[in-house]
């Protein structure tokens, strides 16, 4: 694989990385200004020269990957017998300088229903630079056209028919942001169910009313989830002090929580553990089915 298809995939995966490149060299080295690697936290793909060059190089990417570090830095490597380095050494004779470029994984955002308010917020998401799942057991909600306005934006976005959300659940990227407000309270329950069992997700949102979270709550212990298990669930959802029941003021209001939770989280691979310490706004918009 390529370092442009590792990117790619990286991004499509929701995993951050750091891209390695030779950005100058002076006299003798393995690899010309140019050369390109892709460091994740468990694999690599491409090479700037091997050796305690690229270990080096490697080896400080893990960090910042590690540390949420996104500002780029440059690393310069002298290949002389005489140099003191940690992974060998390297008699080329030359100087390279490395530029590496973290590339953080953009934010996961899931939509467990898109019927009037969620279509509405799909609509403001995709505007963003994020990775927005939209997924409905009903295919006619999902007809291209329909989406069009959606699609057609910067967000790269995945439409998922599937008569069980619970299976994309399980599929989503560490961290990832879910909001349910499908059309049928039997399906929101077994989404919340779901996701509460996925640790590694981050903040969970339910549409609808006190009066409907009073009785989710209650079947959820039933269920055998805790009581700080249960508070990962926000509902209602939406910031508060935004009036108003039309689904796209709803839609705002939840976009603009969202957008806190995102920024709160840092990133979308710091997952649930982050989310936890992370205080939530207490959401005071009810819509959706109540």
């Amino acid at each position: 694989m390529d370092w442009l298809d590792a990117v790619t995939r990286a991004r499509r995966e929701g995993s951050p990385v750091v891209l390695v490149t030779v950005a100058a060299v002076r006299g003798h080295a393995p690899r010309d200004a140019g050369a390109k690697m892709v460091v994740g936290a468990d694999h690599s793909w491409g090479s700037v020269g091997g050796g305690n060059l690229e270990e080096a190089a490697i080896t400080r990417a893990r960090e910042i990957i590690a540390t949420g570090v996104i500002t780029p830095e440059t690393q310069v490597s002298k290949l002389s017998d005489k140099a003191r380095n940690r992974h060998g050494r390297q008699c080329c004779g030359g100087e390279v300088t490395l530029l590496l470029e973290p590339l953080p994984a953009r934010p996961t955002v899931a939509i467990f229903g898109l019927g009037h308010v969620g279509l509405e917020l799909g609509r403001i998401l995709s505007r963003l630079d994020l990775r927005l799942v939209l997924v409905d057991s009903r295919e006619d909600q999902l007809e291209p056209l329909r989406l069009a306005e959606i699609t057609g934006g910067p967000a790269d976005v995945s439409v998922q028919h599937l008569l069980l959300g619970e299976q994309q659940l399980e599929a989503l990227p560490r961290g990832a942001h879910v909001l349910v407000m499908s059309h049928d309270h039997a399906e929101d329950f077994a989404l919340c169910d779901t996701a509460l069992r996925l640790p590694q997700l981050g903040s969970i949102g339910l549409i609808g009313s006190s009066a409907k979270w009073t009785g989710f709550r209650r079947r959820l212990t039933e269920a055998g989830h805790d009581a700080a298990t249960i508070d990962r669930i926000r509902c209602p959802i939406g910031l508060p002090g935004i009036g108003g029941k039309e689904p796209a003021v709803i839609a705002i209001s939840v976009a603009a929580e969202m957008l806190g939770l995102i920024g709160a989280s840092g990133s979308s691979d710091k997952g649930a553990a982050s989310m936890a310490e992370t205080p939530l706004l207490d959401a005071g918009l009810t819509g959706g089915p109540g």
